[in-house]
C-alpha cells in the first residue's frame, strides 16, 4: 500500500514516461540519459521519437484537403493550410517542447508523471486519501495517452496499407477459390495481420528490432526531403506559405469553418508529446539535433512538396503523399517504406504504454500487473502483457469498424490535444510554485501555449460524435480505475495505520530473542528459532500483519525483519543509498529500501545487499515472508462507499500477487488475511 510518498507494502502496490520511453537502451541512475555520442543519440531518438510525428505526412494534408471536414484544393486553400501546418510544427514543437517543456525534468526524465513530481508535496497530494485537482489532472493526462496509444498504430498502419491503392493506373485484383477478389478489399485484412504480428513479437522486446529503427527512420526522413524537395523545385512559389499572413487569411475567409479544419491541421504535430516523454532516454541534446536537423526540414519540404503538387494537380488531394510518386513499382516501394516506418511510429507508442503503465504502478496509480523485463542491459526495455493485448484488440476492433484512415481521423486527435493542455497547465504550476516565477513571467507562456492547445483540442471535440469519443471513453475508463485504485489504496493506509500499535511498547512487550523456551502460559508471547520479513507501509510503527500474527498464535521469530519499499519521486535511486538498516533491539530490525519510479524491486536481493550491515545479520536460506491478503466487505459503512469499493475490491483480488511482484519466493511466503470495509 501506498502512503503520500509512494511507500510500499504487500498489498496490491501504487511508469512516457509517456510514449515510446520504454522502447530502447540503458538508463543510467545519474538521471536516466543513455550513453553515447550525440550523432548516435539523435539516430536513436528519429527511430524512437519522431516515429509518430514522422508518419503523419501519411494522412494530415489528406484529411484537410478531403476529409470530411477538409476544404477544396484552392491556392489560397492550400497556400492557407500550409502556413497552419508550419507554424502549428514551429509554435507546439519548436517553441512549447523543445525550448520551454524539456526544461522540466525530474532527474533527466520527462513526461506527464515525471512532471507531477516536480511540484511541491503539499499541492501534489494533499494528507488522507484525497486526490488534489493537479494530480486528477496528470491521472487525465495519463489516461488520455492510453487512448492515444489506441489509435495511432490503427491510423498509421491503415494509412500506409492504402497506399497499395494508387499503385497502378488499373484497378488490381485477386483471383482466390475461384472469386475476383478487388485489392482495396484486402486492405483492412492486411492491416490486421501486421497489427498481430507487431503485438505477437512485443514479449521478446525491441532491442533487436530496434538497431534498426534509426537507419530505417533516417531513410524515411531523407525520402521525405527528396520527394518533398523534388516537387517544391517545380512550384517554389508556395514558399510564401512561411508568411503566417495566410494562416490568418484562411481563418478570415473560413470562418467557423476554418477553426473546424483545425482537428485535421493538428495531426501534424500528434507526436510533440513524445519529445518530453522520451528526454529522459536520450537526453534534451540529441532530441534537439534530430528535430532541426532532420524531422523539422524533412517535415516541412514533404508538406510544402505536396502543397506544389496538389496546385498544379488538384486531383492529387485524394492522396498527395502516395501521389508524389509515379504510380507503379515505385509506389509499391513508398507503401513497403511507409510500413516499416508505421510499424516504428506504432512500437514507440506501445512500448510507451508498457513505460507509462509501470511508473503508474510504482506511484500508486494504478493495480498491479504483470511487468517483463526484456533486457538484462536496458532496464526501460519491458512488456505488459495485459496492456500489449489490450491494445492488439483495441487497435483491430478500430481498424474493423472504421475501415478507412480519413474516417479513423476522425477519432484521433481529443486524447493528444487534451494531454497537451494539461501538459501546459502543470508546467505553469511548476514554474510558478517550484521555481518561483512571477506571475508576470509565467502567465503569458501559459497564453501562448494554451492558444494553441485549446484551439486544437475545442475543434477537435467537435468530431467527438464522428469517433472522438472512444479514446474520450477509453480515457474515462482508465481515469475512474485510477482515481478509484489511488483513493483506495490512500483509504486502506490511513486504516493500516490507525490499526499500528506503537513499536517501542509492542518491542516491550515481547520476551528477549534467547530467552529460555518454556510451556507458555494464556497471553504470553514466545520467541521461535528462524527469520521472519513483515512486509510494513511505513518506515514507523508496528506492522498490522506482525500484530495480528502475534496476537493470535502467540510467537515471534527469534529474528525479525520490518521491511519498508519505499518508491520514490525520482526515476533512479544511487544504489549506494539503496538500503537503510535499523536495529530496533530485541532481534528486530527495520530495513528500508528505496526505488525510483523507473525501477522494479528485488526483496531477496534488497536483504542480500543489507546484510552486509552489521546490524543485520541473519541466516537468509532460513526466512519467511508474511505478508498480508486483505478482502474488503465493500458496505455502506465505509468510507469509499459500496461501489468504488466494490470496484477497488475487484481491482485488488485481479492485481498482480506481492511475492512475484519483489520476486518473493514463493515457497517462504506466509499470508495473513483480513477482512476491511473502507
Amino acid at each position: 500500500m501506498a502512503d503520500k510518498k509512494g511507500v510500499l507494502t504487500d498489498g496490491p502496490t501504487p511508469s512516457v514516461r509517456g510514449r515510446g520511453a520504454a522502447a530502447q537502451g540503458a538508463h543510467a541512475h545519474d538521471g536516466g540519459h543513455s550513453h553515447g555520442g550525440l550523432a548516435s543519440l539523435s539516430l536513436g531518438a528519429l527511430g524512437v521519437v519522431y516515429g509518430d510525428i514522422g508518419t503523419s505526412p501519411l494522412y494530415a494534408f489528406k484529411e484537410c484537403l478531403g476529409g470530411e471536414h477538409g476544404v477544396s484544393p484552392s491556392p489560397a486553400n492550400v497556400l492557407g493550410l500550409l502556413s497552419l501546418i508550419f507554424w502549428s510544427l514551429m509554435m507546439v514543437v519548436t517553441v512549447k517542447y523543445l525550448t520551454f517543456i524539456m526544461r522540466a525534468d525530474n532527474k533527466g526524465e520527462g513526461g506527464i508523471l515525471a512532471l507531477l513530481a516536480l511540484i511541491p508535496e503539499k499541492l501534489r497530494a494533499p494528507a488522507g486519501a484525497h486526490v488534489g485537482w493537479l494530480a486528477v489532472l496528470v491521472i487525465a493526462g495519463a489516461a488520455l495517452l492510453y487512448g492515444d496509444g489506441m489509435i495511432t498504430p490503427s491510423i498509421s498502419v491503415l494509412s500506409a496499407m492504402e497506399g497499395v491503392e494508387v499503385a497502378s493506373a488499373e484497378p488490381i485484383v485477386f483471383h482466390v477459390f475461384h472469386h475476383t477478389v478487388p485489392l482495396k478489399s484486402c486492405i483492412v485484412p492486411a492491416t490486421c495481420v501486421i497489427l498481430v504480428g507487431l503485438f505477437a513479437i512485443q514479449s521478446r522486446g525491441t532491442g533487436t528490432v530496434g538497431k534498426l529503427f534509426g537507419p530505417v527512420m533516417l531513410l524515411w526522413f531523407g525520402t521525405l526531403a527528396a520527394l518533398g524537395a523534388w516537387h517544391l523545385s517545380k512550384n517554389l512559389g508556395v514558399l510564401v506559405a512561411l508568411d503566417p499572413r495566410h494562416a490568418f487569411a484562411f481563418f478570415r475567409d473560413h470562418g467557423f469553418h476554418g477553426f473546424v479544419v483545425l482537428g485535421s491541421v493538428v495531426l501534424v504535430v500528434t507526436g510533440g508529446e513524445a519529445l518530453y516523454a522520451d528526454m529522459g532516454h536520450f537526453g534534451r541534446g540529441p532530441i534537439r539535433v534530430a528535430w532541426l536537423g532532420v524531422v523539422l526540414p524533412s517535415l516541412v519540404l514533404a508538406y510544402f512538396g505536396m502543397g506544389a503538387l496538389v496546385l498544379a494537380d488538384p486531383a492529387a488531394a485524394a492522396n498527395p503523399f502516395f501521389a508524389m510518386v509515379p504510380k507503379g513499382p515505385p509506389t509499391i516501394a513508398l507503401v513497403v517504406l511507409s510500413t516499416l516506418a508505421t510499424i516504428i511510429a506504432s512500437q514507440a507508442l506501445i512500448s510507451g504504454a508498457f513505460s507509462l503503465t509501470n511508473q503508474a504502478i510504482q506511484l500508486g496509480f494504478f493495480p498491479r500487473v504483470t511487468v517483463k523485463h526484456t533486457s538484462s542491459e536496458a532496464e526501460g526495455q519491458i512488456y505488459v502483457p495485459e496492456i500489449n493485448w489490450f491494445l492488439a484488440a483495441a487497435c483491430i476492433l478500430l481498424v474493423v469498424s472504421f475501415r478507412e484512415s480519413s474516417k479513423l481521423a476522425a477519432a484521433y486527435g481529443i486524447a493528444v490535444t487534451g494531454t497537451m493542455g494539461i501538459t501546459s497547465v502543470i508546467y505553469f504550476v511548476v514554474v510558478r510554485r517550484s521555481w518561483g516565477w512571477s506571475v508576470g513571467k509565467a502567465a503569458p507562456l501559459l497564453v501562448l501555449f494554451l492558444v494553441f492547445d485549446l484551439g486544437f483540442f475545442g475543434s477537435n471535440v467537435l468530431k467527438f460524435f464522428d469517433g472522438g469519443y472512444v479514446p474520450i471513453a477509453v480515457a474515462a475508463v482508465f481515469l475512474v480505475l485510477m482515481l478509484v485504485w489511488k483513493i483506495g489504496r490512500g483509504h486502506l493506509a490511513d486504516f493500516v495505520r490507525s490499526k499500528s500499535p506503537p513499536l517501542d511498547e509492542f518491542l516491550a512487550s515481547l520476551p528477549e530473542p534467547d530467552a529460555p523456551v518454556r510451556e507458555p502460559r494464556r497471553g504470553e508471547v514466545i520467541r521461535v528459532p528462524g527469520t521472519g520479513v513483515f512486509m510494513a507501509s511505513s518506515s514507523a510503527g508496528t506492522p498490522p500483519v506482525l500484530a495480528h500474527h502475534v496476537e493470535r498464535l502467540g510467537v515471534v521469530p527469534k529474528s525479525v525483519v520490518l521491511l519498508t519499499i519505499s518508491f520514490e519521486h525520482v526515476p533512479f535511486v544511487d544504489a549506494s543509498t539503496r538500503v537503510r538498516v535499523e536495529a530496533l533491539g530485541k532481534g528486530f530490525v527495520r530495513v528500508v529500501g528505496r526505488y525510483g519510479f523507473m525501477e522494479s524491486a528485488d526483496v531477496p536481493q534488497l536483504l542480500a545487499q543489507a546484510a552486509s550491515d552489521e546490524a543485520f545479520s541473519p541466516d537468509l536460506d532460513d526466512v519467511t515472508y508474511f505478508l498480508g491478503r486483505e478482502t474488503f466487505v465493500a458496505t455502506k459503512k465505509g468510507k469509499m462507499g459500496p461501489w468504488s469499493e466494490g470496484l477497488f475490491s475487484l481491482l485488488s483480488r485481479n492485481s498482480r500477487s506481492a511475492t512475484a511482484y519483489f520476486s518473493i519466493p514463493p515457497e517462504q511466503v506466509m499470508e495473513i488475511g483480513s477482512q476491511i470495509d473502507l
